[in-house]
């Protein structure tokens, strides 16, 4: 899947019902993921089905990978046209010529035959010498014994040799390494979020989390400076939860003594 940055806002009113009629006439239209959409933004998927839209603000499902995932239209944008691939035209093969044969030449008897006259008859080859059998059989039982006195191995020992050994092991294949897994621990506009991604596929969007657990998670980092700046974070946020809370009391208590002011009256 190729990865493309993209700056669009979002999918249009119009880009929402050209889907849904792509949907409903049985194809999967290509779609790319925003900047909103987090890490996996630039990616490519597939829309598969548009749920109801007055139940969940993510009513797109979207094909990613292996996985089926509802986002909402603001995650999602029309993935742009690539331009078709021209082919080069097709070359005829050469044609093959078929070979010229070749005139036959015939040799006349007389041509072929030499003359009797021109050259006189020559003599019978004599036989070769065949050795006689004792002297082969004494040959033979010679060179034995030097070979043995010098010893060479005989062929029976050479082969029942590279018999008995083993065979060579064939290596083990590696183990495929799974991909890498990303957790994004995030603070902002006063929450805090976690993340997990593993390789491009997303395995949890970012979701809220509290600020103790976020401190919990952090207090198993030994990295120094994040776990100063995390407490920093959250006792700000205690404080103005703190400076709220009493601004809060101090209204009550006024909305409480008027209202005793109103049951006096009675």
């Amino acid at each position: 899947m190729v990865a493309a940055r993209t700056a669009a806002k979002g999918l249009s009113t119009v880009d929402l019902e050209q889907i849904r009629d792509t949907v409903a006439a049985g194809r999967k239209p290509k779609v790319v993921f925003t900047e909103q959409a987090g890490q996996i933004a630039g990616q490519l998927g597939q829309v598969v089905a548009l749920t109801d839209p007055e139940l969940s603000d993510e009513w797109v499902v979207v094909r990613f990978g292996r996985d089926e995932l509802p986002f909402s239209p603001a995650d999602l944008a029309i993935a742009p046209k690539t331009a078709p691939v021209k082919r080069a035209p097709a070359v005829p093969a050469p044609r093959e010529e078929s070979p010229v044969p070749a005139p036959s030449v015939t040799a006349s008897p007389a041509d072929a035959a030499p003359a009797a006259s021109d050259s006189p008859a020559a003599p019978p080859s004599p036989a070769p010498a065949t050795p006689a059998p004792a002297a082969t059989a004494a040959a033979a039982a010679a060179a034995s014994s030097e070979a043995d006195a010098a010893g060479e191995p005989a062929k029976g020992d050479t082969e029942s040799k590279s018999s008995s050994r083993p065979p060579a092991k064939k290596a083990a294949p590696k183990p495929k390494a799974p991909a890498g897994l990303t957790v994004t621990l995030a603070y902002a506009d006063g929450e805090w979020t976690v993340a997990a991604n593993q390789g491009a596929k997303a395995l949890a969007k970012p979701y809220v989390i509290k600020a103790g657990e976020a401190l919990k998670m952090v207090a198993m980092l030994d990295v120094p400076g994040v776990h100063e700046a995390v407490e920093e974070i959250v006792a700000a946020a205690r404080a103005e939860a703190e400076t709220q809370a009493e601004r809060l009391r101090a209204e009550l208590a006024e909305i409480e003594a008027r209202l005793a002011e109103l049951r006096e009256a009675e």
